[in-house]
Formats: C-alpha cells, sequence, structure tokens
C-alpha cells in the first residue's frame, strides 16, 4: 500500500523531457517526485519516516518511495537522481548524519540509493536540503531575479543556502550557508552544536515557543508551539510578539554578518515559522536596517519563498540538473 501517495502534481500531456527523479528525505517523510526540465513537479509519492526505527528500517522506507517512483510510466525518462537530505550531509563521502535520524550517523545515502535497481545506471547527486531549497528557488522561485542571494528555511531548526554569482554554492562538504550555528549571542543559550546563541536556539519555531515560555507566556488552550505564538502575537499579545521580534533580531544579524561576508542582495526566507508571516518577517526587516549599515552589505531586500511544500523535491531535482547539461551556468 503506498502511504501518502498523490496523483501527478502536474497534468501536461507533454512535460519538458528529459526528466528527473528527487527525494527528499527529513524526519517526518520520505518524498519522492518527478521532475521535468522546466521545474515542473509532475508527479509526488510520499511515506512517513521510521525515525526512531533502526538504520536499515529508514533505508526500507526511501527503497518504498523509489519502487513507487519507478513503476510511473514516466520513470523511462528519468536520466539523474537527486536527493536532498536533513543534515549535516558529506556530499563527497555521499554520507547523511540527519540531527533527527538517529540512526544514520555517515550513512552512505547515496550509494544506497545508486543501487536501486532502477536507479542503478543513473547518476545520483546528493545534497543538503536547505541547499535543495536554495536551488530550488534560484531556479523556480523568488531567488531567480537574484545573482547574490541567501535562502534560508525557518522551521523547528534553521537551514541555509547560498547563490553566489548565480551559481548555487554548496561548499566542499555541501554544507556552505549553514545560518542556524551562527553564534549571535556569546552568553546565550547553549546550542547542541557545541556553541552558545546560535541564530537557530534564537529564531527557530522551537525557539520562539521556548523564548515566549521563559518570559511568561501561557497559552490558553495548552498549545504551546509557535503556531500559537503567533496566534497570540497577531491578538496583540505583548510577550508573543516580543518572541518574534527576537526571533527576527537573531536572523537579521545572521543575515547582516552574511551580506558583510559574500555582499548579497537578497534574502529569501521560508519554512513553516515563515508563515506568520510579518510577525517575522516585519522584525526582521527593521532589525536588518539597523545590523547591516555598510554601504557595501546594507540594502538586502527581505523575501518571502514561493515554493512552499515543493521545494523539497524541486531542489533536489535542481541539484542534479547540471547532469543534464541542460544549463551551463549550474556546472
Amino acid at each position: 500500500m503506498s502511504y501518502g501517495a498523490t496523483p501527478a502534481v502536474d497534468q501536461r500531456p507533454s512535460p519538458a523531457l528529459p526528466l528527473l527523479a528527487a527525494l527528499d528525505v527529513g524526519g517526518t517523510k520520505i518524498a519522492g517526485g518527478l521532475v521535468d526540465a522546466d521545474g515542473v513537479l509532475l508527479h509526488r509519492v510520499q511515506r512517513p519516516t521510521p525515525a526512531r526505527e533502526g538504520a536499515g528500517t529508514v533505508l526500507a522506507a526511501v527503497r518504498q518511495v523509489l519502487d513507487e517512483l519507478a513503476g510511473h510510466p514516466l520513470w523511462a525518462c528519468v536520466r539523474a537522481v537527486g536527493i536532498g537530505s536533513a543534515g549535516p550531509v558529506d556530499i563527497e563521502a555521499g554520507t547523511v548524519s540527519p540531527v533527527n535520524i538517529p540512526a544514520w550517523r555517515a550513512f552512505p545515502l547515496r550509494d544506497e540509493v545508486a543501487v536501486h535497481p532502477a536507479v542503478w545506471e543513473l547518476p545520483v547527486v546528493l545534497g543538503g536540503d536547505a541547499v535543495a531549497m536554495a536551488a530550488a528557488e534560484h531556479w523556480r522561485g523568488a531567488a531567480r531575479p537574484y545573482r547574490n542571494a541567501l535562502c534560508l528555511v525557518v522551521s523547528t531548526g534553521i537551514g541555509a543556502g547560498l547563490i553566489i554569482d548565480g551559481r548555487l554554492h554548496a561548499g566542499r562538504t555541501g554544507n556552505a550557508g549553514h545560518l542556524g550555528h551562527i553564534s549571535v549571542d556569546f552568553g546565550g543559550r547553549p546550542c547542541p552544536c557545541g556553541s552558545h546563541g546560535c541564530v537557530e536556539g534564537l529564531a527557530s519555531g522551537t525557539a520562539i515557543a521556548r523564548t515566549a515560555a521563559e518570559s511568561g507566556w501561557r497559552p490558553a488552550g495548552g498549545d504551546a508551539s509557535a503556531a500559537a505564538v503567533a496566534v497570540a502575537a497577531r491578538a496583540g499579545d505583548p510577550i508573543a510578539l516580543h518572541a518574534f521580534d527576537r526571533a527576527g533580531r537573531a536572523l537579521a544579524a545572521g543575515i547582516a554578518a552574511t551580506a558583510t561576508l559574500v555582499e548579497i542582495e537578497a534574502a529569501i526566507v521560508g519554512g513553516g515559522v515563515a508563515r506568520a508571516g510579518d510577525l517575522l518577517l516585519g522584525p526582521l526587516r527593521r532589525h536588518l536596517d539597523a545590523y547591516a549599515t555598510l554601504p557595501f552589505a546594507a540594502g538586502v531586500v527581505v523575501v518571502p519563498a514561493e515554493l512552499g511544500t515543493d521545494a523539497g523535491l524541486v531542489g533536489a531535482a535542481a541539484l542534479a540538473r547540471p547532469v543534464l547539461r541542460l544549463d551551463p551556468a549550474a556546472h
């Protein structure tokens, strides 16, 4: 039985060929898709991630998604496979160590996908999920107008990817642009990464809920999530508004530091927490004006991401797109 399988996302009779297969591997779901050469998601399947199970059980879920994709009539048009995975990742070694999948530490995901019977003759490209999101937004989304951009995913954690001189910049291991673990408060909260005062510990959904709770906010219905804090903030609760202001300030400090280093033009903000809209983006923009004051770092545009839940699969496909040699600038 297929869990979460959906009909084709786009029903165009003549997709732009050849196609790319995409895998989006995260702590809650493993999604697979078929994406055409124009970046249109044609077909999607999905299964829950057995994140607390053993390494083999998680891999079996990946293989099941691949089995479902390979059964689609368009699979014969696939010429490469892209994988976007929660990380950290090591694209040189082809391994992943997702924080929220404990059994996978230095797990050889690229090689395991490559030996699947439907895949073994195809090129397989691995990248981190936030870097994949950056690739997606630059290919099909809000980062298209910009040659230099930082693309952020603000969710239960914070990830990011960089577009520099019109190209995706993944770095040697595939973790470049990891904004969530820039320290912006040296005496701040301890971070699981080993540092203190990281952006992720101040601006993620988990952090927003924690800031509100530590400041005395108490949810009326027992829901203490960041989404509930957003509801309270929209109603004018000062503690909830403070939690979003603090998150926006931390993001602004990280973005300003990035702008100072590599002169980005735009920050593209996506992820579940970003759906709070101006509750987050308003303080972010205000604090960014205060932090990014040098002429070459000032004026960074903050733009909401456009691709939503499709970004992971479109981004995974974008990672493999250079293999098709359709986009020389992507090399």
